[in-house]
């Protein structure tokens, strides 16, 4: 997507995915939001809690992660009911830091749990109407909404995906077209979801310094809910990339093309490095 005006797809328009942890950037806005609002702080220590919420959004709070846990993955292949909030806590021990906030960098889908709690006790409502809030209705984006229950992927355009419970995503998960995912990006980074100076701050990466294997990064860095880094001959790219059971996808803006463009990249497999790859050849072309 090149601007709101040029809009290129291959494939319908109107097919429906799951965002995964795409999610995690829209999740970041809202917190942003909610600190240019003055109703959330940033930099002050979670209650009880040794790390803040920019470290939060950042995975540098040494929260431990689910997607570790061979337990979790064997539950969700066997469409478990997704576990109480309590039980994963206790599975992950929430509590048992992996590294001392603010001194190295792990990725954390329950430091994302938190990140949503901080919102919703901030906005004082639920994820799905903050997200409608700060992002869905002032951009008009019609087909995002947050999954709730398992009907909701009826229409989703992956295999296997009806039987998968959202609750198994605990920050939350997003539905919604590519092109509509791609419209997102477009807006954050071209200044119509926050003030310059915060996405400024959200664009500030902490350099993670190698290759990922099995995917297009040369060189890679997270910001506040934000991948950024170099993917070789395209040069930068900034976004985030998600994967789940039966799906994946990678939506970036890549501005240093002769056309820079943000490209929404959704597959049925469940590599993060497929959509990515797929996602830099589509910019390469577009250059």
């Amino acid at each position: 997507m090149q601007s709101e005006s040029t809009v290129r797809v291959l494939g319908s328009a109107s097919m429906l995915f799951p965002w995964w942890s795409f999610t995690k950037c829209a999740l970041a806005i809202c917190a942003l939001r909610l600190s240019e609002e003055g109703l959330i702080n940033l930099e002050e220590c979670r209650p009880g809690k040794p790390y803040t919420l920019r470290q939060l959004l950042q995975h540098r709070a040494g929260v431990p992660e689910y997607g570790k846990l061979h337990a979790y993955h064997e539950a969700v292949a066997r469409h478990d009911v997704p576990w109480s909030r309590a039980k994963l806590l206790e599975e992950v021990q929430a509590d048992q830091l992996d590294f001392e906030p603010g001194t190295s960098w792990s990725y954390s889908n329950v430091g994302y749990l938190f990140v949503r709690d901080a919102i919703e006790q901030a906005a004082g409502m639920d994820l799905g109407t903050a997200l409608k809030q700060f992002i869905t209705d002032p951009l008009e984006l019609r087909s995002v909404r947050l999954a709730m229950t398992s009907s909701d992927f009826d229409c989703v355009h992956c295999g296997a995906s009806e039987q998968y419970d959202p609750g198994w995503v605990y920050h939350g998960c997003l539905l919604g077209t590519a092109p509509d995912a791609a419209r997102l990006l477009h807006a954050l980074l071209h200044g119509r979801l926050l003030k310059p100076t915060t996405l400024q701050s959200m664009l500030e990466t902490y350099p993670l310094g190698r290759p990922i294997p099995g995917r297009p990064w040369t060189d890679c860095g997270y910001g506040l809910g934000l991948m950024s880094g170099q993917v070789g001959k395209v040069g930068r790219a900034i976004g985030h990339s998600g994967a789940g059971p039966f799906c994946a996808n990678a939506v970036y803006y890549f501005p240093d093309v002769a056309k820079p463009a943000v490209i929404a990249s959704f597959t049925d497999a469940s590599d993060e490095g497929v959509a990515e790859f797929e996602a830099v050849r589509l910019a390469y072309e577009n250059s």
